[in-house]
């Protein structure tokens, strides 16, 4: 699994996710979004970062668009985390998807969120054929999460 593919966000691109994370953790989700939190592989202290929980067939997932971050290896290293919207916080672990299996969670991705993360998939996008889905799904590590009760 190559951890090379990572597009580093930009400082407006900082500044909206701190937007979009303090009204996660206020209660207002934009379009769906969650506040995610996840211990840091190094630090195992607590790191925030707003995601796009996707609802879809046995999931929900979570997809990285910009690539191999920081988050996607905490969650890698501590294998589940925590998703909040307001007081609602949910626990839940987390398995990385093969990338055989990731054309048709990318293809919904891009559906649903295309209109904001479609920059990170370069020529990829919904009406893509499952052949360069596949291509690309190494740049993009999918997880299927499960909430714990």
């Amino acid at each position: 699994m190559s951890t090379a593919h990572y597009i580093k966000p930009k400082p407006f691109d900082r500044a909206m996710n701190g937007l979009v994370g303090w009204l996660a953790r206020h209660g207002v989700s934009l379009l769906g979004s969650a506040e995610l939190s996840i211990k840091g592989r190094k630090s195992g202290e607590w790191r925030k970062v707003p995601v796009n929980p996707l609802p879809y067939e046995g999931g929900p997932y979570l997809i990285s668009a910009r690539g191999h971050s920081e988050w996607v290896r905490n969650l890698r290293a501590a294998g589940g985390g925590r998703l909040q919207v307001g007081r609602r916080t949910q626990e839940f672990t987390a398995v990385e998807l093969a990338d055989e299996e990731k054309p048709a969670v990318l293809r919904t991705y891009l559906k649903k969120w295309g209109w904001e993360v479609g920059r990170f998939f370069g020529d990829v996008n919904v009406n893509s054929s499952d052949e360069e889905l596949l291509a690309a799904a190494p740049k993009h590590p999918v997880f299927r999460i499960t909430v714990k009760p």
